[in-house]
């Protein structure tokens, strides 16, 4: 129940209508909220989705009323009773599951309780995370290591065993809470043993981005999993309505390539002062951008303190801020952007593959520093800002000049142009997958089948 997860959870309920399969989304009223018009948009277009609801005890755990979901978690004490409350969630389920008693459950990483569920009632469950194989399978190492070769990775980087390539992470980019007995490290240490004991796993991928980690998770680890990524361009339909969005008829004007899109997802806070430095940089860099910022527009008597004063009259033309939400998915697409500024959140590099954009890669936490290795170390289509420090609630600051130098590279230069052609022909693999006979196609066709549905859609 965050939104990097709710979206592809969407998209893959979707999926399955889309074979002829009657799919139910289970979720609590705040978030179907959320997406309901979503919902109504696939109804409309043919798609059987129906929409179930349970009551999330919010306050029974000590939150306000109505936070149902991840972005609103502002502390770790707040994240925990938030994960207690999902566990609370049973014996709703169980109902549920009794009256409409389906042939599988899905549900998300954040549910193991969800494997003994479902074997109470004889179906099999699989399990969604939200993100790619090269996370898969670091997180499934990391839970397995001991606290005293974790905790050396505080004085040396810490490669993680027996994968295709060498990955090494930092000390502080691995989360303390992994490094010590805490609530949060059983939580994940519950995650990763139902993961393994679950019927299989549902990625949000394609084969031909990761081809190596898909098959050390299944081979190596001996984890089922099926790949049906990008989730996301079944939703095409959904960004039809969105051509005449201010942003869109400005990147009409712009040359191909020649804008850098910054955005940071739904969770990221950052400070005013890192506010500030970001705009610096920008203005420094003298590239052509697009910025996403989660602030509402200050009445003109209050000055906006993140922003440098006459900001955006100097960038006029050059640059445009947007607060609070953008049509990401066809601003990435649009011929004019160039270069992405991204927090590696999963959601957001496979749009930006798919969309062929290189990136510069700012990770905070959950699996953003491994997406960066992707992204920078193993597909060569990103530059790191630099950041090395693992942090739910905050973040490493990054100075303006740092952010103007990472712009630039990823945006001009003979670099800049390679990684932009190796997205490119990453982006023409990621659309192929998901047609008819490309690689996501047919794993979603062989989960069906296998699963004993009933598909409408050719093999």
């Amino acid at each position: 129940m965050a939104p990097g997860h709710m979206i592809p959870t969407i998209a893959m309920a979707k999926l399955f209508a889309s074979r002829g399969i009657k799919t139910t989304i289970i979720s609590t009223p705040q978030n179907v909220a959320a997406f309901s018009k979503t919902i109504e948009r696939s109804k409309a277009s043919g798609f059987e989705i129906g929409v179930l609801l349970l009551k999330f005890p919010s306050v029974e755990v000590g939150l306000p009323e109505g936070c149902e979901c991840g972005h609103m978690v502002e502390t770790l004490e707040e994240l925990q009773k938030f994960l207690k409350a999902t566990s609370l969630l049973d014996q709703q389920l169980e109902k549920l599951l009794e009256e409409h008693q389906p042939n599988c459950l899905v549900a998300d990483n954040c549910f193991p309780w969800t494997t003994d569920l479902a074997a109470k009632f004889g179906i099999p469950r699989l399990v969604f995370h939200g993100i790619n194989f090269i996370s898969l399978c670091i997180s499934q190492h990391l839970i397995k290591m001991d606290f005293s070769t974790l905790l050396k990775s505080d004085s040396e980087p810490l490669v993680i065993p027996d994968l295709p390539d060498e990955i090494k992470l930092a000390g502080t980019q691995i989360p303390n809470f992994l490094k010590q007995e805490t609530e949060l490290r059983k939580f994940l240490e519950s995650t990763a043993e139902t993961e393994r004991r679950s019927y299989g796993v549902v990625v949000n991928s394609f084969y031909e981005l990761e081809p190596l980690y898909a098959d050390h998770y299944r081979k190596f680890l001996g984890i089922k999993a099926w790949h049906i990524g990008p989730t996301f361009l079944c939703n095409k339909d959904t960004y039809a309505s969105l051509d005449e969005h201010e942003c869109l008829k400005w990147l009409n004007s712009k040359t191909p390539n020649s804008v850098v899109y910054v955005s940071f997802g739904s969770v990221i806070k950052f400070d005013d002062a890192q506010l500030l430095e970001i705009a610096l940089g920008l203005e420094a860099s003298g590239q052509q951008f697009i910025w996403v910022v989660k602030k509402e527009k200050s009445d003109e008597e209050n000055k906006e303190d993140w922003l440098p004063e006459g900001f955006e009259n100097r960038v006029e033309g050059r640059g445009l801020v947007i607060r609070g939400w953008a049509p990401q998915v066809p601003i990435l697409e649009h011929q004019a952007v160039g270069g992405f500024v991204t927090h590696c959140g999963w959601n957001s590099v496979i749009e930006a593959v798919s969309a062929g954009v290189p990136m510069a890669t700012w990770p905070a936490f959950s699996d953003q520093f491994y997406n960066e290795k992707l992204v920078t170390q193993i597909l060569g289509i990103g530059i790191g800002v630099g950041v090395q420090k693992w942090e739910r609630f905050g973040g490493e600051k990054v100075g303006k000049r740092n952010i103007e130098k990472v712009v630039t590279q990823i945006m001009v230069g003979e670099k800049a142009e390679e990684m932009r052609s190796r997205a490119k022909r990453l982006g023409e693999m990621a659309r192929k997958s998901v047609e008819e006979g490309g690689s996501s196609y047919k794993d979603l066709n062989a989960l069906i089948q296998e699963l004993g549905l009933h598909s409408t859609a050719p093999n």
